[in-house]
């Protein structure tokens, strides 16, 4: 069994943001694969999903971005799952607009959803694939700018990313994480 957790705010008033990536991917993987609707459970709207022989999660934190923590462990303890069949999807200031990074590891780097994930866990080792939003301008604070809607030019550079994190998860899930990272790191520097 997987888990694929996209990080995100819930409320409408949160969809469509940039902070919001993780969640627009797995509602994406849910239609692609037909998972049918999500049930509330474990601090979290889960749907099962197969694909290629393999069984995994989607899961929706409801406990707001900076506590996503406690739902992870919630669904890590309850189905036993290992660490590194976790994939955590998420917003990432430091990439320029567009691009997706899967890693295997890491820390927080400021992202308070990904810190809480470490913090309940107990460790950095788990995979994460990041979508760049690019830094904001300098008067606006980087608070404000990732609970922002995406503007029209912005949408047209994330769909594709949004695109290729689906395919990025589903090559995670059937053929393992190096092989996602060979496919969708390129032209990136390889580590983490």
């Amino acid at each position: 069994m997987y888990l694929v957790v996209g990080l995100g705010n819930p409320k409408k008033q949160y969809s469509g943001t940039r902070h919001n990536l993780g969640f627009q991917v797995v509602e994406a993987l849910a239609r692609r694969l037909q998972a049918g609707s999500p049930v509330s459970r474990h601090r979290s709207l889960l749907a099962e999903a197969e694909y290629s022989g393999s069984k995994f999660l989607l899961a929706q934190p409801l406990t707001y971005m900076n506590r996503s923590g406690l739902a992870v462990k919630e669904i890590v303890r309850s189905y036993q799952l290992e660490l590194d069949r976790i994939l955590v999807i998420y917003d990432d200031l430091d990439l320029l607009p567009g691009t997706i990074r899967l890693r295997k590891k890491g820390g927080g780097a400021g992202h308070r959803g990904i810190q809480s994930i470490i913090d309940a866990l107990g460790s950095e080792e788990f995979p994460r694939l990041r979508i760049g939003i690019g830094k904001p301008p300098p008067e606006v604070e980087a608070s404000d700018y990732v609970l922002e809607p995406l503007a029209g030019e912005e949408r047209e550079v994330l769909e594709p990313a949004l695109d290729k994190a689906v395919e990025a998860v589903l090559v995670f899930v059937s053929e393992g994480l190096e092989a996602a990272m060979n496919n969708y790191n390129r032209g990136l520097s390889s580590s983490g």
